[in-house]
């Protein structure tokens, strides 16, 4: 029986660890897009000066790729810590639009174990616990965000970004320019996969063409973060007006 063809009953009956270990495997091709990307991130951060433990720290208390990345590129000796606190901020942003997104489907679940576990949400969990509640709501008739499907993705990829960004800190003298072979475009390639399971038609995608078209037209005229929370924005906008029309 697939996991699309559950009946009430069975979806119910799920425990802890069956959930956890459903979440687990689920996340195992996501991880393998994440090795490579975490190595470039590790590498790069070495070359600017920090050190193993330091990449660690960071990587694990703020599980951001790309607000991560962003902090990298302004790293100085000394850093520039308001600038890059800002940039972190700005680059972050999107989990506003994220969380808002996952609300609905968390008004069931205590706060004591909602927040605890969002620590650990990426994008990638977050498209794999939101796709994974809407089935539940196929399945169910209601709302069914699976706390503990989800912790189980989380965690097996915020493990995975901080064991091979420290292991990309430690190798980065051996392992010199890692964009030279390519490594940097494995995450954005996971995301477009991830992307494609939420495909819901042209009607439902056309807010993420106007977030698509904004972010690079602001890309390529101001410079820095901005084009994360202007695309952000016009997501949130057109989805708005889209849905009044």
């Amino acid at each position: 029986m697939t996991e699309n063809k559950l009946t009430l009953p069975a979806i119910r009956s799920r425990g802890f660890d069956s959930e956890l270990v459903r979440g687990a495997k689920a996340a195992l091709p996501v991880l393998l897009g994440f090795i490579p990307f975490a190595l470039v991130l590790g590498a790069q951060a070495s070359h600017k000066g920090l050190s193993a433990y330091e990449v660690a720290l960071m990587t694990g208390l703020n599980f951001g790729g790309g607000s991560e990345f962003a902090a990298i590129e302004l790293w100085s000796s000394p850093p520039q810590a308001l600038v890059i606190v800002a940039m972190t901020l700005l680059v972050n942003s999107r989990h506003l639009l994220m969380g808002a997104t996952l609300a609905p489907y968390l008004q069931h679940l205590p706060l004591k174990k909602t927040l605890p576990s969002l620590f650990f949400m990426c994008d990638e969990s977050w498209v794999m616990g939101l796709a994974d509640a809407k089935r539940g709501e196929d399945e169910l008739g209601s709302p069914s965000f699976r706390l503990v499907y989800f912790l189980g993705v989380s965690l097996c990829l915020w493990l995975t970004w901080v064991m091979f960004t420290l292991l990309g800190a430690v190798m980065g003298p051996v392992l010199g320019d890692l964009h030279s072979y390519g490594f940097d475009m494995a995450f954005a390639a996971v995301f477009l996969v991830l992307l494609r399971g939420m495909w819901r038609g042209v009607h439902a995608a056309v807010p993420w063409l106007f977030s698509l078209i904004t972010s690079a037209t602001v890309y390529l005229l101001i410079p820095g973060g901005w084009y994360v929370l202007a695309g952000t924005v016009a997501g949130l906008v057109a989805a708005y007006l889209w849905a009044k029309s």
